[in-house]
């Protein structure tokens, strides 16, 4: 499991685990317990490419379905299949087991700090 701190973040609830031109992508712990229970999740395909800010996927809980949200340019290296297979991983583990996808990124855009994503999501 990742430490929250050591992560970065979008404004829509994506963190971020980059390192030597990777990308490692999940949803926030505070948008999985904003979900509810998770049943359904559809990711791009490997081989494809995404562009930051674009939708790029859809998260389906008991209670809504939340649109997934690129937080990096580049091509998917990797879908975390166990998560297809068993999407309540996202809400038992978003930092750890949960994530969703790795993509290959030539340029890291602008992200928020754990302070800065903390500060949005205040209630």
């Amino acid at each position: 499991m990742a430490r929250e701190d050591d992560l970065q973040y979008t404004a829509e609830h994506e963190w971020v685990d980059a390192a030597d031109g990777v990308a490692t992508v999940g949803i926030t712990v505070y948008a999985s317990e904003r979900l509810g229970d998770v049943v359904y999740v559809d990711l791009p395909s490997v081989g494809d490419d995404v562009q930051a800010g674009a939708v790029i996927g859809e998260i389906e809980s008991t209670k809504s379905v939340a649109e997934l949200f690129s937080p990096v340019s580049g091509t998917v290296l990797e879908v975390n299949a166990a998560v297809v297979g068993s999407p309540e991983l996202v809400n038992a583990d978003p930092l750890g087991d949960g994530w969703l996808l790795k993509v290959g990124y030539t340029e890291l855009p602008g992200l928020l700090t754990l302070t800065d994503y903390q500060a949005l999501t205040k209630d």
